[in-house]
C-alpha cells in the first residue's frame, strides 16, 4: 500500500517537474533569440557594417588600481588592432561621467585611448559589494554578479564579451542567453586551494575569523562550503573560450580549479615600466632622510598594518644618530566608505606604536607625484600575502628602488627572481624578517644597493606595454575569428 501511495505521488511529481524543465528552457531560448534580434537591430556603422562590439565587465573601472591599468591596457590595444570594433564598458561608476572615467585613465595611468568608448552605466552594483554579504561572502558576490550580469546583458548585448574583473559566474549568462564568444582575464582566483588549506588547517588570516578556526565543527562546514564552491567555479570558469591569467601563482590554481589548459594563457599585466625607466639612477647621494615607500590599493589582504609594525619594529632597534631618519609613504587608491574607514584604522595603528610623525598617506595622488615619491624612495615595500601579481612591486623596481616583497604568489614566483644571475630584490615573510631585511638592506653600501637596482630594472621589460599587447591580442585572437 506504501509503495502504491508513493508511485502515486512520485509519477506526477516526475511529470511535473518534467513539465517545469521544459517551460524553463523554452522560456531561456526564447530570451537568448529575442536578445540575438537586439543584436540584429544594431545600427550600422559609417561603412555600413555592424561594428563589432567587445564588451568587458568591470564594475569598478573608475577604482585606479592595477586591474583598472590592464582594462585601459587591452582597450587600447584592441583599438589600435581592430578598425571595426566598438569597446563597451559595463561599469557601476554612476558618480562619474565617461569623459571623467577616460580623463582619470589618462591622469592617473598615463593611457589615452584612441577612439571613444562606450560606457553603459549599471545600476545594482551594491549586490556585488561584499558588505552586503557578512556571511557567505563569495556565495552571495557571485550570485550577485549573475544579477548585475544579466542587467548588463539587458542594457547591451555584445559580440564579445571579456570579464575583466573577476566575475566568473557571468560567463555563462553571456555565452548561452547572450550568444557571445566569451573570455576572462583572472587577476585572482575567487577562491583557491591556498584558501581552501587556510581553512583545512585552521589558520587565521583576514578571510578566516578567529571563531572559525577555533571551531573544528565550524572549521568542517566551511570547508564543506569551500569545496561546493570551489566546484561551482570550475564549471562557470570552464565555459570561458579564452582564460589570460596573470601570473604563474593564478595559472597553477586556475588549471586546477577550471580545468581547460588548451584556451589558458599568462598574460603578464601591463606595467608603466617606462614612465619609471625614465627616473635617472645613480648613486644616492648623502642625505638627512630615507623614505620607504609602498604602493597598494587599502584593501584588507594588502596587509598595510604589517608594513606598520615592521617599520614600528625597524625604528624602535635603530641606533639613535646613527643612521639617517627614517619615512613610511603609504600611497593607495580608496574605492569607498570601507576603504576609507581603514586608512583611519592605520592612522590609529600609527599612534598607538608612536610612529605617527615619521608614516605619511598619501591618497589617489595623480601619476606624477607617485613618480615622484618613486624616485626619492630608498625602499619599496610590499606585503600582500599570496599577491597574485604585484604590478606595484613591478613599478618599484623600474622606478629604482630596492623592493622588500612577500615570499610568496607572484612577487616570488614571477618578479623578484633572479636577472641574469644577479639579485633583483628581496623577500621576508613576517614582521621581524621585514624590520630585519629593511635595516640589512639600508646597511649595504650605496654602491650596492646601486647594482640591485640596474638588476631590477633590467628585469622589467618582461612587464612593458609592449610585452602585455603582444601576448594579449595573441591569445584573444580566436575571439575574433
Amino acid at each position: 500500500a506504501c509503495f502504491r501511495l508513493l508511485c502515486s505521488l512520485l509519477l506526477p511529481a516526475l511529470f511535473l517537474s518534467g513539465i517545469l524543465c521544459i517551460c524553463l528552457v523554452v522560456l531561456l531560448w526564447g530570451v537568448r533569440l529575442w536578445i540575438q534580434r537586439k543584436k540584429q537591430l544594431r545600427s550600422a556603422g559609417r561603412d555600413g557594417k555592424q561594428p563589432l562590439l567587445v564588451a568587458f565587465f568591470h564594475p569598478y573601472c573608475n577604482a585606479g588600481g592595477g586591474g583598472e591599468r590592464v582594462l585601459w591596457c587591452a582597450i587600447r590595444t584592441l583599438q589600435k588592432k581592430y578598425r571595426n570594433v566598438t569597446c563597451v564598458v559595463y561599469t557601476g561608476d554612476r558618480d562619474a561621467t565617461g569623459e571623467e572615467i577616460v580623463e582619470g585613465a589618462f591622469r592617473r595611468f598615463n593611457i589615452k585611448l584612441i577612439h571613444p568608448v562606450k560606457f553603459v552605466f549599471l545600476e545594482k552594483r551594491f549586490l556585488v559589494e561584499a558588505s552586503l554579504y557578512p556571511h557567505f561572502t563569495l556565495l552571495g558576490q557571485s550570485l550577485g554578479s549573475v544579477f548585475l550580469g544579466w542587467e548588463a546583458l539587458l542594457k547591451c548585448a555584445p559580440d564579445i564579451y571579456i570579464d575583466s574583473m573577476g566575475y566568473a559566474f557571468t560567463i555563462p549568462l553571456f555565452k548561452y542567453l547572450g550568444g557571445c564568444r566569451v573570455g576572462c582575464y583572472v587577476h585572482y582566483p575567487t577562491i583557491s586551494t591556498d584558501m581552501l588549506s587556510v581553512v583545512r588547517n585552521q589558520d587565521t588570516r583576514f578571510n578566516n575569523a578567529a571563531f572559525i578556526t577555533s571551531s573544528p565543527l565550524f572549521s568542517k562546514f566551511k570547508l564543506v562550503y569551500y569545496y561546493f564552491f570551489a566546484f561551482m567555479y570550475g564549471l562557470v570558469g570552464s565555459c570561458s573560450d579564452v582564460v589570460m591569467v596573470n601570473s604563474s601563482w593564478t595559472l597553477n590554481h586556475i588549471l586546477s580549479l577550471w580545468r581547460v589548459g588548451a584556451c589558458t594563457s599568462v598574460v603578464y599585466p601591463p606595467c608603466d615600466v617606462q614612465a619609471f625607466l625614465d627616473i635617472p639612477l645613480e648613486v644616492e647621494k648623502s642625505t638627512s632622510e630615507y623614505s620607504i615607500v609602498s604602493v597598494s590599493q587599502f584593501r584588507p589582504e594588502k596587509d598595510h598594518p604589517l608594513q606598520i609594525r615592521a617599520f614600528a619594529k625597524l625604528l624602535k632597534e635603530k641606533r639613535v644618530g646613527q643612521q639617517p631618519s627614517l619615512k613610511l609613504i603609504l600611497i593607495g587608491g580608496c574605492r569607498n566608505q570601507q576603504d576609507e574607514e581603514r586608512v583611519n584604522n592605520l592612522k590609529r595603528l600609527c599612534e598607538e606604536l608612536e610612529v605617527s610623525d615619521d608614516v605619511v598617506f598619501r591618497i589617489n595622488i595623480p601619476f606624477e607625484e607617485l613618480k615622484r615619491h618613486l624616485a626619492e624612495a630608498t625602499i619599496g615595500l610590499h606585503t600582500m600575502w599570496n599577491e597574485h601579481f604585484g604590478i606595484g612591486v613591478v613599478e618599484c623596481m623600474a622606478a629604482g628602488t630596492v623592493i622588500l616583497a612577500h615570499n610568496s604568489g607572484g612577487p616570488k614566483l614571477d618578479i623578484v627572481v633572479r636577472h641574469e644571475g644577479r639579485v633583483t630584490g628581496f623577500l621576508a615573510e613576517d614582521e621581524d624578517s621585514y624590520a630585519e631585511t629593511m635595516a640589512y638592506i639600508f646597511s649595504l653600501p650605496a654602491e650596492k644597493r646601486l647594482e640591485i637596482r640596474e638588476s631590477a630594472r633590467r628585469s622589467v621589460h618582461r612587464f612593458s606595454d609592449q610585452h602585455f599587447e603582444d601576448t594579449f591580442l595573441l591569445s584573444v585572437e580566436p575571439l575574433f575569428k
